[in-house]
């Protein structure tokens, strides 16, 4: 056998093992399952675990960026007309989120954590200075009490209504005061009677170096679905609030983490405790952030809607059948009774008639969507904005002069812009990470590949040994001498001597 024909030889047996090997294992998915199974052991809240330590201190940087509605008109609304308002704003703060008392519970399946949170001003990412900018906006103390006491007698709202004649619906005050606090006269008159209640008014009061409640999450050791997610809030493992047993679930994660292999259909839930409830997002598309592939899940548009339309919002209406519009949540049951409703900005997927009821409000899916960019393989969050907004209901109260013309309005005060991006370190990491389970994930199709290259190339030396035999059998001998053959006039005795051929010498014949 020639070198030739060995080399096709083993060609063609190293080609068929590897397109059997390679095959088989991409069938068999054999390498990608075991990446898969080991992201599913590493990826878990464990002091020995790569995501532990950025989960107790996230290094992405979280911003809020408060919007406050400056109302243009007070009177007119007073009137009975239309309120018109302007939003002014961004003022951002540098939000600082480290988990503290980490407790690891039942052998390690479950961790106990505490989520203060603390604010820090930011006067590069803000219009202007918050203790100077003034602000209109709704007087939600005087609000609160008109509406406690709207199930009072109409003796006693008539004598209460000549103390509060005097304090005017519309409160003019610095964007740090509404925000942070103020000492606010009537509820200092209530703490008078009252001590335990607050004498100071402030939407974000008491709320800076705070925490949302105590947490216990699952680790995702017994089962990796379950990372992350929360197995009580407060000691409870569910509300007592809503109207419904589904209500009142207390379902997903707190937002932080999510667990890994995350697919395009299926829904990621989240405990919102400042919602007073869990919520669902959806995905929507597929984005690039940092040269990270990522996956786009939203809230859909059901989250909020209409029982009517989706039956599964029922239980959100306390009392029980009385439910508002789509796009709006009351959670005054988890305010102290305050006629407090929540919404997406600018009432972004909401009933038209709540953003037709003032003028100055202009949802959009770019400035006022909540979403959170997640790698589907490790179930990070690369980029996240959550965007809320704070409103209050103002109606007719009897025994209440001041609100005898006003429409009923679910009337916007401010919405908050949470957003965190994934940090250049980690982004170069991640990117790191990725690479490699992808390499070790393809790693069979890089076999198949191999075989299918050593295959061209069996099949061109096939070619070319093919070509080389052809060329040998049809060689033929040629004569080369043009004289005529004279052998017939030569004697007889005279012995005759070969013709010249090619490759061959005349010889002459011996004598006998």
């Amino acid at each position: 056998m020639t070198r030739r024909s060995c080399a096709i030889y083993a060609t063609g047996i190293v080609c068929v093992h590897l397109l059997i090997v390679g095959i088989a294992l991409v069938v068999a998915q054999v390498f990608q399952t075991m990446i898969h199974s080991r992201l599913k052991k590493e990826i878990t809240l464990t002091e020995k675990s790569q995501v532990f330590e950025s989960w107790k201190n996230p290094p992405p940087p979280v911003y809020m960026e408060y919007y406050f509605f400056n109302v243009t008109n007070p009177e007119v609304f007073l009137a009975g007309g239309k309120a018109s308002v302007q939003q002014i704003g961004p003022y951002t703060y540098r939000e600082y989120r480290p988990r503290e008392n980490v407790t690891f519970l039942e052998n390690g399946t479950k961790v106990y954590a505490l989520n203060p949170k603390t604010f820090v001003f930011v006067p590069e990412k803000s219009v202007g200075d918050p203790t100077v900018d003034i602000v209109r906006t709704v007087n939600i103390p005087l609000v609160a009490v008109m509406n406690e006491l709207s199930t009072y007698s109409f003796f006693l709202r008539t004598m209460v209504s000549m103390y509060l004649n005097n304090i005017d619906m519309f409160m003019t005050r610095t964007v740090h005061e509404v925000l942070w606090g103020f000492k606010d006269p009537l509820m200092t008159k209530i703490h008078s009677m009252k001590p335990e209640v607050d004498e100071y008014f402030g939407l974000m009061w008491k709320k800076n170096g705070t925490h949302e409640g105590e947490f216990v999450f699952h680790t995702g050791e017994q089962n990796y679905l379950d990372y992350g997610k929360i197995d009580t809030w407060n000691g409870l493992r569910q509300m007592s609030w809503w109207s419904s047993n589904q209500s009142n679930m207390i379902n997903g994660t707190d937002g932080a983490v999510f667990h890994p292999l995350i697919n395009r259909n299926e829904l990621l839930y989240i405990f919102a405790a400042d919602l007073c409830r869990s919520i669902h997002l959806a995905y929507v598309k597929d984005v690039e952030v940092k040269g990270i592939q990522a996956y786009r899940f939203a809230p859909p548009s059901d989250v909020l809607m209409n029982p009517k339309n989706n039956p599964t919002n029922a239980g959100f209406c306390v009392p029980a059948g009385e439910c508002l519009g789509t796009g709006v949540l009351k959670v005054s049951v988890c305010r102290e009774g305050a006629p407090i409703v929540v919404s997406f900005p600018h009432f972004y997927q909401a009933d038209p008639a709540y953003i037709n009821a003032v003028d100055g409000l202009n949802p959009n899916e770019e400035e006022h969507e909540t979403y959170l960019d997640l790698q589907p393989t490790s179930g990070v969050p690369i980029r996240a904005c959550k965007r809320a907004q704070l409103n209050v209901i103002l109606k007719r109260v009897q025994g209440f002069p001041k609100t005898k013309h006003i429409n009923e309005t679910i009337f916007p005060i401010m919405f908050v812009n949470e957003t965190a991006t994934i940090d250049d370190d980690s982004a170069a990491q991640m990117r790191q990470l990725l690479l490699i389970v992808t390499l070790v994930s393809n790693f069979p199709l890089l076999i198949v590949g191999l075989g299918i290259i050593l295959l061209l190339v069996l099949v061109i030396l096939f070619c070319r040994n093919r070509q080389k035999k052809t060329a040998k059998d049809d060689t033929a001998y040629t004569q080369v001498s043009d004289k005529p053959d004279d052998s017939a006039e030569k004697p007889a005795n005279q012995p005759t001597k070969n013709g010249s051929y090619i490759a061959m010498s005349p010889v002459e014949a011996q004598k006998c």
